[in-house]
Formats: C-alpha cells, structure tokens, sequence
C-alpha cells in the first residue's frame, strides 16, 4: 500500500519592500558643490574669502544648522515640522518680556528651553495621538505660534540685555574669525551624528520612514519616538530662539521670519528625503553652508533681499524635484537597456 505525502507548503511570497521616494543626492555630492562653489565665490566675489567675512557667514549658518540638526531626525521618519521659525519668534518674545518683568537671563534661558518643549510636545500630540498630517499640523502651529508672540510682546524691541552674553554671542575664537558658538554646536552635531548613523535609535528612525507598520512589528513604539523628535525639535528651536536675540542683541516678535524654508531648503539639499528613511547628517550641515554662502555671496555683490529669498526658494524646489527627474530619467535608461 502507498502512502501518499502531502506536498510541503509553499513559502510565503516575500513581502513588498516599502515605498520610498527618490534617493537625493548624497552628502558627499553636496559637500563637492559647496568646495566649488567656495572657490569660485572667493576668487570672483570681493571680500568673500575675508576673515570678517567669514565669521559673519558661519554666524548665519548657526541656527539653521542648529534647528537642523533635530528637524533632520524628524524629516526621516517621514514627518516635518514647519513651526520651528515661529517657536523661535515666541521664545524670542517671551525671553524679552520675562527681562522686561525683572528676571535674570541665567533663570529665563531654562524657562524659554521648556516653552519650547512644550510648543514641541503640541506639535507631537497633535501628530503622533490624534493622527493628524505634520504638514496641515505644522503649518497650524506656525501661524498660532507667531501671534501669540505678538500677543506676548506686540511690536515693541527688547534690547537692553547685559553686554557679556551679547558680546559672547557674535565673539571669535582668537583672531580666526571663527565664532565661538561654533564650539557647542560642532558637540552637537557629533553627537546628533552618533545617535543617528551608529544607535539602535538611529536605526529605528530609518525603519520608521521606510515603513511605519513594519517598524511597529519590529517592536518600535513609533508615536512615542515620534513624539519626543517634535519635543527636541521644540526644545532646540526655543534655543535658537535665545542665540537670536542675543546675538542681535533684540528680542522681538517677528525674529527669524521665515527661516524655516532655509532649514528645510538645508535639509533637503544635503540629501535626506523629503518622503523619509533615507539622507545623512552630513549632508546636511553641508547644505547648510551651501544656502548661508549663495546668500552671502549675493549680498556682498548688492543682490536685494527679496531676490534672496527668490534664490531660497528655487534651491528649495531643485532639492524636491531634482530626485523625481533623475529617477524617472534612471528608470527610462534602464528600460531601453537590452537584457543579457
């Protein structure tokens, strides 16, 4: 009598790798356009190449790299956060009306930080509890964040803050040029390197942007990740927010309007995509010198403000539609390619 087996099941069909945007340039290709670009501005733009200047250009590319540094973290678990220019503008008018009310700076620096946290802790409620878009979310706080600092301190300048941390805030490291608070954020940025390219957390966040529901099966409490990135977010913004005033040595409402399109025009330049889990924090930081120094080669040769912003925003565009033209091109070639 034969016995008969039954076949063996079939192995289930490997599940679909996650959707994910077009791949950006990477942070090496960013970092080889700005030394370009360096050396053509400092042979051809006078006064580009000075000490001075230099000092005043890596002074304009503090807070952005700063404000970068956590909004890179949220960009790659496919979120955003538009607000960070807002929550600098109320910290800034908060910091001045609290010195208005009598307190010292060494008291008032802790409480903007956690105004800031708690801006942040907003934002991640809305998003990561309620389920709500980041963009529609962000865009919402922007708006709510900027009027309640002209609430706070309407359109009056604070600006009679002790010399000493004035004076700290723009000082250079010797006679380099080189401005002091580059120190700190250079800590920061290593540290934000570590954490994101060589942590379990790092990994995590990439997992997230890839794929939220496999990032979950894998274990990773996604809303609870999610929402403490818009806390630091909040937390680092408000930061900015204290070395603005003081570095302009003013606290007021409208500080910092509209510097989170050159955040954002950083990040994406510098290669993370704008759909998440992919981009480096190299590449960022390179593309933060690359905006800070297009700009400041256009104002050394008198190119009016608004023009400026013309150039932010088509450097914004080329970083989101830059990747879609060459995959699409990518994809063609690889079509028209005969098979072996």
């Amino acid at each position: 009598m034969t016995v008969e087996t039954a076949p063996a099941p079939a192995a289930p069909a490997p599940a679909a790798p996650a959707r994910r945007g077009p791949t950006l340039p990477s942070g090496s290709v960013i970092t080889t356009f700005l030394v370009l670009f360096l050396v053509v501005a400092a042979v051809s733009v006078e006064g580009f190449a000075s000490t001075r200047n230099a000092g005043f250009l890596l002074l304009d590319v503090v807070v952005i790299a700063l404000i970068a540094l956590p909004l890179t973290l949220v960009v790659v678990t496919g979120e955003i956060d538009l607000s960070v220019a807002s929550t600098v503008g109320l910290s800034s008018a908060v910091m001045g009306q609290l010195w208005i009310a009598g307190l010292p700076l060494e008291a008032i620096v802790p409480l903007v930080l956690v105004l800031g946290g708690v801006l942040g802790a907003v934002n991640g409620f809305l998003v990561t509890r309620l389920g709500l878009p980041s963009l529609a979310v962000t865009i919402g706080t922007l708006a709510l964040y900027r009027g309640l600092a002209f609430v706070v301190l309407g359109d009056q300048a604070v600006a009679d803050f002790p010399r000493a941390w004035t004076t700290w805030a723009i000082s250079s490291i010797g006679s380099t040029g080189i401005p002091t608070v580059v120190v700190p954020l250079l800590v920061l940025v290593v540290v934000t390197a570590v954490v994101l390219h060589a942590t379990p957390v790092g990994r995590s966040l990439y997992a997230m942007g890839n794929s939220e529901d496999a990032a979950r099966f894998s274990g990773i409490d996604v809303a609870r990740t999610k929402l403490w990135l818009f806390v630091a977010t909040g937390v680092v913004s408000a930061l900015g927010g204290v070395y603005w005033t003081l570095r302009y040595g003013s606290a007021r409402a409208d500080n910092a309007t509209g510097l989170e399109l050159q955040v954002v025009a950083a990040i994406l330049l510098g290669g993370v995509s704008i759909f998440g889990g992919s981009g480096g924090l190299l590449g960022v930081i390179a593309g933060a010198l690359l905006l800070a120094s297009v700009r400041n080669a256009l104002q050394l040769v008198n190119v009016p403000s608004d023009v400026l912003n013309i150039v932010t925003g088509v450097l914004l565009i080329t970083a989101v539609v830059a990747p879609q033209v060459t995959a699409r091109v990518k994809g063609r070639l690889a079509r028209r390619r005969p098979a072996s």
